[in-house]
This record gives C-alpha cells, structure tokens and sequence, in this order.
C-alpha cells in the first residue's frame, strides 16, 4: 500500500505513464512539483495570545496556462499531501481542456476550534504570506477543505489591499457580489453528479430506481445530494463528521439542510438510523459517491463495499490496493480528477468572466459545465477502450498526455 498520498498519486502517474509514447525526460519532469513554498506565520488570537501556524502553496506545473487549485484548511495538512493535490489538478484541468496547470495550498489548523475574528487574521496573514507566489495572471487560489466563499473575500480584499485597486480575478470561488459565478457553489457537486448519472446510464440503471450513499456532507457532498435527488434518485445514505445516517425508504435532502442550519450538523437527525462512517460506505447501493477526506476505500474494506457505481467526488478516496479490489468484483469507478472536475470548471468560467467584467447567467454556466464534464466522461471511456485499461488509468493518461505534448512543443528555455 502507498504509504502517502504523494506516493498514491506517483503510482498511478506511473501506471498511466505506460500507456503514453511521451519522452522519459518529459515524464521525469512532470513527477516532480515546479515550486513548493512553506511558510510559518503567526496569529493574534482572541485571548491576545500569538499562535504560529504552518502552511503550503504548491505549483506542479503550468505549462498549459496558470496554475489553479484549492485552500484547505485541516488539521492533517501536510506538504506531501498538498503535492499530490496540486499533481491531481494538473491532470484535471488537462483532462476536461481548460488552460489551467495544477497547484494547491493549504494551513495545517482545524478551523472549527477558531472564532470568526481568529480565521480571519489567518486567512490575511496566510495569504500576505503567500502573495510571492499568486496573481490573476500566474495562480488563482480557490476554496477547498474547510474553506468557502468567505475565506475567499478575505483573501481578495487582503491582496487588493496590497495593490491598491480591486483585483476580482485573484480567487475564486468568490461571492457573487465581489465577481463571483452564478452557479460556482454546487458546481463541484452537480459535476460529480452529471458524471454518476452518466455512469448508471451506460450500466442501463434508471435514476429513479437507484439509492446513493454520500460519505461527506460538505460543499461537494451537499451538492451532489440536490442534483441527485432532483434527478430522482433516492438518497438512503450520508454522512459527516460527527457520524452517518441511514434510512432505506429515503432522506429528504431539503429536510437535512433545514436540520443542518438549527443544530450545525447530522447528529441527531431523527428520520433516519445513525451508522458510523465505515459503515455507511458498506450500505448497499447503485451509486456511492465518496465526497470526504482521501483514502477511505482500502484493501480492507473494499471487499465490503456493495455499489454498482462508484463515483468519487473527493480526492484521493480509493487506495490503489481497493481500486484492485472493486475492478476484480465489477463496480464501475468514476475516478476524482474526472467526477469532482465541476469545481475548477466553473472557476475558470469565474476567472473569465472577472477578466472580462462580463458575467454569464446560471443557466448558461450549468449549461456549459454540464457540455464540458460529458465530453471528458466519454473521451476516457474511449481512451479505456483504446488502451484496455481502466477508467482512472484512462483519465490520467489523458491528462499527462496532453501536458506532456504542451511541454515538448514548448522545449526547455534556455
């Protein structure tokens, strides 16, 4: 098994390496991040104490334009970790065709021990830190982990401050009213929900007689859970930190937001039975869409697992080890840099339309999305086909292929 997630992402790069006529010096090159950048700050708590804190902003490549990738904030928070993320965008943004390269930041802290006053000082300072190494032009932080549009006007208005105008292109991910997209926060969601339905679609499974299980309740979660439900499928499944529910005849997910917003989070919800979360991966079910932290599905668990479709909207969340394992017994993997691709999609539209000062309707964004996330699903499946591989496998090379030709097409300088 893949000790770290750096490892994981390096074992598959080099299983769809394989697959590629690409020069090994090129292959060399894309294994290893452009630029890495530790920073340690400190923070005036409210107490008037002084904590120091530790975070990372990573760029694997840009080759194909700037370098585009999430902030999370999370106690688990390390530099490989952010390596094997920022790797996992280059390939993303290849895939679906957007001129993005892959970068990825993060602040080792759990944000749920901070008051709002606290997570705002470490959010300016984090981003003053980081400011050597994003623009509108060169890297475009996003929200991930433990992050949302809040996070993301703190860090737009911090660098804006610094260059004495308001510079709307720096972030994404943004409220609407500070150059945000219609359409951005369920865009993660609605992708990794337009690519299950595609999946169940090519296995003959009707939306309306299928149950999917959701592990993780956060922005992708919550809103692949809506699209679903309003696809009609029936959600007997989900999960947060605080623990899983399970009710076969069904969840209401409008019933669970209105819950949500009284008690803060799952725990309690009466209409339901509580499981653990290694159990609710467990659950039987058409679609199982694993939306939380990386490496949840194991080689021990794996065999355990009972879906049809397994559709990842988290990063990371199948180990080599239990891909093996599910590929042996049949079930169908929509891999992350393919199913979760919503979010960067519709940040690029963000970053266009806050360089253009032009800014689209929602339906034309979902429209968009929607054509973008379809003709990648069934470019890897072609590439599967070709190749005879399997789906992640298929993803990747398409991915690396094409930053590879973009790196040889460009030479080394000087």
């Amino acid at each position: 098994m893949a000790e770290t997630l750096f490892a994981q992402a390096i074992e598959q790069f080099e299983r769809a390496s394989v697959c590629l006529d690409v020069r090994p010096s090129t292959l060399a090159t894309l294994k290893r991040p452009k630029r890495e950048l530790t920073v340690n700050f400190p923070v005036e708590m409210d107490d008037g104490s002084v904590g120091v804190f530790t975070g990372y902003r990573v760029h694997h490549n840009a080759t194909l334009g700037p370098t585009k990738g999430g902030i999370r904030y999370h106690p688990g928070v390390n530099l490989d970790e952010v390596r094997a993320l920022a790797m996992w965008m280059t390939w993303k943004c290849s895939l679906v065709g957007i001129p993005f390269g892959g970068a990825k930041g993060g602040v080792t802290v759990d944000p749920l021990t901070m008051s709002l006053k606290e997570l705002e000082n470490l959010t300016r300072r984090f981003t003053t830190e980081i400011s050597v190494m994003i623009s509108p032009e060169g890297d475009i932080p996003a929200p991930d982990l433990g992050t949302g549009p809040r996070e993301m006007a703190w860090m737009m208005d911090t660098y804006s401050m610094h260059r004495g105008y308001s510079v709307h292109a720096i972030v994404t991910g943004k409220p609407v009213l500070l150059g945000g997209s219609l359409g951005r926060d369920e865009a993660a969601g609605r992708g990794a929900g337009i690519t299950a339905l595609e999946a169940l679609a090519l296995l003959g499974i009707a939306p309306q007689s299928a149950r999917a299980v959701i592990q993780g309740f956060g922005n992708v979660g919550q809103g692949a859970a809506k699209f679903l439900e309003g696809s009609g499928l029936r959600l007997v499944g989900v999960s947060d930190v605080t623990g899983g529910l399970y009710n076969p005849d069904g969840i209401s997910f409008v019933e669970l937001m209105e819950y949500i917003k009284v008690h803060g989070s799952l725990k309690g919800f009466p209409k339901a039975e509580a499981v653990s979360n290694a159990e609710l991966l467990e659950i039987e079910c058409e679609l199982l869409l694993p939306c939380a932290v990386a490496r949840q599905i194991t080689e021990e668990n794996a065999p355990r697992i009972r879906t049809k479709v397994l559709a990842e909207g988290g990063n990371g969340p199948t180990t080599p080890e239990g891909e093996r394992v599910l590929l042996e017994k049949g079930v169908f993997i929509v891999p992350d840099i393919l199913c979760n691709a919503g979010g960067v999609i519709v940040s690029y539209f963000e970053w266009v339309q806050d360089l253009q000062s032009f800014f689209w309707s929602e339906d034309e964004v979902n429209r968009k999305l929607k054509d973008i996330i379809v003709r990648a699903f069934h470019s890897v499946l072609t590439k599967a086909k070709e190749k005879g591989v399997d789906n992640r496998t298929a993803a990747q090379a398409l991915g690396i292929e094409r930053v590879a030709r973009a790196i040889e097409l460009r030479g080394i300088y000087p």
